[in-house]
């Protein structure tokens, strides 16, 4: 074998080796650390009737809990600390069978607090191990795993105060704000019925606000169309693996990549906050570039001299016992 052959071989195995090592540490990062990096964002949106006070609103999705995720646990429910005026999950709390307990001791105190919910595919059926790949493809196929206890965590939810807006329009007060909100059963499983809550609501209210798991397109459009101010939807996960400098790779629903967390504006009058989430899939129990999260919206009137601003890509901690800024 000439020198030159010899030399091209030798480097051919270097950039092999250095190649596996990176795809090893980036595994490792994205499966041992930046999974549990638990990040909070924040946003301030424009979007209260004039005159109001603003309205903080803890946002929490996806926290596809399993029974022992003890540091999940005890940081969600630390973010009692940030004293929200009213808390919005939407779904998606199961990974596991026996996870209810776990979900309401991550809530805890939040769930003395108003708070309003819908579900997603993840509360109703355990997720089941899939070939990544699909993701990259679209598909209107699912594949559900065993039934999940979402009846019972409805009923701990119920118990305790908070809303289910699932195909139902309600008008709540918190601390004197009058909140006409509304929600639908989850889009990816093809759930949402529209028709049940369609219609303009109240507007006397201080916020008009639509829940939804999935951000479907069809869906946002129907409640921009009713005159929501805010639509508050999860799933995404952010992308759960980004790539610096382009963003998420896919969303999993229809919505475009630019979308898949944070702030953005849905037609000329609504709002759209869709959380990156707190967790993942057991079998892709792994985040690159998009921490999980969850977000503390400071809603102020449309009138507010502010710029709309969002702060998770500062990657904010919020560290229990710690003022927030």
């Amino acid at each position: 074998m000439s020198d030159s052959v010899s030399n091209t071989v030798r480097n051919l195995s270097r950039i092999a080796v250095g190649t596996a090592a990176l795809g090893a540490a980036t595994l490792a990062y994205a499966a041992g650390y930046e999974r549990t990096r638990w990040t909070l964002r924040q946003a301030t949106l424009p979007v209260l009737a004039e005159g109001a006070r603003p309205l903080r609103v803890l946002h929490l999705s996806d926290l596809h809990m399993l029974p022992g995720q003890q540091s999940k646990q005890r940081w969600v429910a630390a973010l009692d600390e940030l004293n929200p005026d009213l808390v919005v999950n939407t779904g998606d709390n199961l990974a596991h069978k026996q996870a209810v307990p776990a979900v309401v001791r991550a809530l805890g105190p939040l769930l003395n607090r108003p708070g309003v919910f819908v579900f997603g595919s993840n509360d109703y059926f355990a997720p089941k191990p899939k070939n990544p790949a699909r993701y990259l493809v679209p598909s209107n196929k699912r594949i559900h795993g065993t039934p999940l206890p979402w009846r019972d965590l409805r009923a701990a939810f119920l118990e305790r105060g908070w809303h289910d807006l699932t195909h139902t329009r309600t008008l709540f007060t918190v601390d004197g704000r009058t909140i006409a909100a509304a929600g639908v059963d989850d889009p990816h499983l093809k759930r949402d019925r529209y028709d049940e809550i369609q219609g303009k609501p109240d507007r006397q209210a201080t916020l008009r606000l639509g829940l939804t798991h999935s951000p479907e397109p069809r869906v946002l459009d129907n409640f921009a169309d009713d005159g929501y101010d805010l639509v508050m939807a999860g799933h995404t996960h952010g992308g759960q693996l980004r790539i610096p400098g382009y963003g998420a790779i896919v969303t999993n629903c229809d919505l475009d990549r630019s979308r898949a967390r944070g702030t953005s504006r849905w037609g000329s009058h609504t709002w759209l906050h869709v959380s990156a989430g707190l967790g993942t899939s057991p079998y892709a129990p792994v985040r690159f570039a998009c921490p999980p999260e969850a977000s503390l919206l400071t809603l102020v009137p449309r009138t507010t001299s502010t710029n709309p601003h969002d702060e998770a890509a500062k990657g904010t901690r919020f560290n229990p016992g710690a003022s927030v800024r």
